[in-house]
Order: C-alpha cells, then sequence, then structure tokens
C-alpha cells in the first residue's frame, strides 16, 4: 500500500477491496483545446504514462468506502465537503438499489471522489492525462482527428441521461481498452479548476468571458472539435463540493 495511509485501521479497511483495474497508458503528446498563456496556444502537451480504472467506480465500488469510512457517509459527510444532493440517489447511507450496483457511481463531490481514490492507492486522474485518453477512438490513439468520430462522441453528449445509469463496461471502450470514456457520465478530473476564471487578473476574466460566450470554441484550438469544448465549459462551471447526477469518476495512479 501506499506510503500516505494513516494506520493499520486504513490498511485493513481498503485491504479487501477488490482490486482496481488499471489500464497502463503509453506516454504521448496531444494538443489542448485551451491553453491559458498566448504563446503555448499551439505548443502540444507531453503526458507521461500513466494507468487509469479500465472502469469507472461504481455504485457498489463506493458502498464498499463509506462502509469503510464512515465520515463519508451521506448522513454524515460535512458540508464543507458537499452539497445536500451528495448519494441522493441512494435509499440511505448504505443501501443502494440492486439495480444500480454496477453503474456509475454519481452524486459525488470531488472532494469525496479524490478521499476514494487515495483510499484505492491512488489519485484522481489529472486533466491533460484525461483529455489525452479522450483524445482516443475505438481504433486509434488520435481519434478525434477522424471528423467520423468526432460527430459519434457530439451525437453521445447531445443525448439526456437515462433515469437509471447503464451498468459500467457496456458502452464505448477505445484502443486502449478504457470503458465509457464517451456515452456514460462526465468525470471528475483532479485539476478541474484549472481554466477556472478568477476575476484577480484581466488574463483570467478573459478567459472566462471566452469560454462561456457563444463562439468560446473559437477561442480553442480546435474550433470544430466542439464535444472537447462542451467537457471544459462544464469543468469550469463545477465546484469541489457539488453533487450532480450525472458526474462520476475513475481511480488513476
Amino acid at each position: 500500500m501506499r506510503g500516505w495511509l494513516a494506520g493499520p485501521w486504513l490498511l485493513a479497511a481498503a485491504a479487501w477491496a477488490a482490486p482496481v483495474d488499471f489500464v497502463t497508458v503509453p506516454a504521448g503528446r496531444y494538443r489542448p483545446f485551451y491553453r491559458i498563456a498566448a504563446e503555448q496556444k499551439n505548443s502540444p502537451v507531453q503526458v507521461a504514462a500513466f494507468q487509469i480504472g479500465r472502469y469507472l467506480v461504481t455504485n457498489a465500488d463506493y458502498q464498499e468506502f463509506v462502509q469503510a469510512r464512515p465520515e463519508w457517509r451521506r448522513s454524515r459527510i460535512k458540508s464543507l465537503y458537499a452539497e445536500k444532493g451528495y448519494l441522493q440517489h441512494w435509499s440511505g447511507d448504505l443501501r443502494i438499489d440492486p439495480a444500480i450496483r454496477n453503474s456509475p457511481v454519481v452524486n459525488v463531490s470531488w472532494f469525496a471522489a479524490r478521499a476514494y481514490c487515495r483510499w484505492r492507492g491512488g489519485r484522481l486522474p489529472g486533466l491533460d492525462e484525461w483529455e489525452y485518453l479522450a483524445q482516443a477512438s475505438e481504433t486509434r490513439p488520435e481519434g478525434l482527428q477522424q471528423a467520423d468520430f468526432r460527430q459519434k462522441v457530439l451525437a453521445w453528449y447531445g443525448r439526456p441521461t437515462p433515469r437509471q445509469l447503464p451498468p459500467v463496461g457496456r458502452g464505448f471502450r477505445n484502443v486502449y481498452g478504457v470503458y465509457d470514456i464517451y456515452g456514460s457520465v462526465w468525470e471528475w478530473v483532479d485539476d478541474f479548476n484549472t481554466l477556472l476564471g478568477t476575476g484577480e487578473s484581466r488574463g483570467d476574466s478573459g478567459l472566462e468571458r471566452e469560454l462561456y460566450c457563444a463562439s468560446g470554441s473559437v477561442g480553442g484550438l480546435s474550433p470544430e472539435d466542439y464535444p472537447t469544448y462542451m467537457r471544459f465549459a462544464f469543468r469550469s462551471s463545477l465546484r469541489a463540493r457539488y453533487a450532480v447526477p450525472n458526474l462520476g469518476f475513475r481511480v488513476a495512479r
């Protein structure tokens, strides 16, 4: 287990959880949709090799976590760490509908998702890692360069979230073997608020205006890549304590 674990009680709690099925994503480069510094806009980002969960964290996975860590249960979590909607789709602190046991857990704040990942000896993926991974189609690491794949992704984003989310691993599988990057739920990343305008400088406020205006995608590196713009706009609307019905996460390391 990782050295940050604080004591034998936490070691014992994590020991009985099923191991995360990690997929190794090789190092590579990608061109991000938004770069804050103008001089960096055309420069690719180098992403080191990393591992990420093949599947999104499920309700059953998260149930194990709150059993082991009672402070993250719905009735006990501090309002500082999650808003009122936290785990609202569960019927109780430890009770979930059997029909959604293998569906991705949602209504989980960034604080809670990060705590879960640490409990599993990992972390949330970084924004650059997630976006680099999201470039991949079923057959190519750089699938988003294909217009037909971009259209497929956009069609996924245009569908309403179903009342009951399907089980993980039933949908899109990319070339690395990672499931449900598209077609399931939005996902927390560790540095989700990197582009959040703070109002502390002209650069920040200008970025915020560009991101939220109707033609905001034109400010990005690839204006035709509207799905990526949608992700950046969505992330910039979040706060760490939000609990959203179609926002889940997966573990990285």
